[in-house]
């Protein structure tokens, strides 16, 4: 939901050739969860998002901004923001396919759930306005990893 590089090409040329499309770390590593704060710190010797720009302290303050949308739909929709997020990339297309990664199988289930979650045309429409407000910081994977993508 916070990387949306992808929208522009990519999604139509799937939809034209019907193939699927599996976006990559469909909960923000974490982020969407709501589990992560602004005060989270990342051991830059085991955990890659340490050296993110979208994990600096004043970069998931300012996107916390996106979680707070997601619990805001959420409480309407009974779901957590991983639920939501996982649910709004389900309702885009029907060949998007996020799989999302866990460190816990008490995740599974939280994830499957979100397949139950119905976003109308009315739902989607207010969510995609209210993040349309919502500049997200930082790049979401640093220049020695960006370097690796063949844009």
């Amino acid at each position: 939901m916070w990387t949306r590089d992808s929208e522009a090409d990519i999604l139509s040329l799937c939809e034209e050739l019907g193939i699927g499309f599996v976006p990559w770390s469909p909960l923000g590593q974490g982020f969407l969860t709501g589990k992560v704060s602004a005060d989270t710190k990342f051991d830059s010797a085991t955990d890659l998002r340490a050296t993110f720009p979208r994990f600096t302290p004043e970069a998931m303050k300012a996107n916390m901004a996106v979680v707070d949308l997601l619990r805001t739909i959420g409480a309407r929709k009974n779901a957590t923001p991983a639920q939501m997020a996982l649910a709004w990339l389900l309702a885009q297309k029907p060949f998007i396919v996020p799989i999302p990664g866990m460190d816990s199988t008490k995740y599974i289930d939280e994830n499957i759930a979100s397949t139950e979650i119905d976003l109308t045309a009315e739902d989607l429409g207010p969510i995609q306005d209210a993040y349309a407000k919502i500049p997200v910081q930082g790049d979401r994977l640093s220049e020695v990893h960006l370097s690796f993508i063949d844009k």
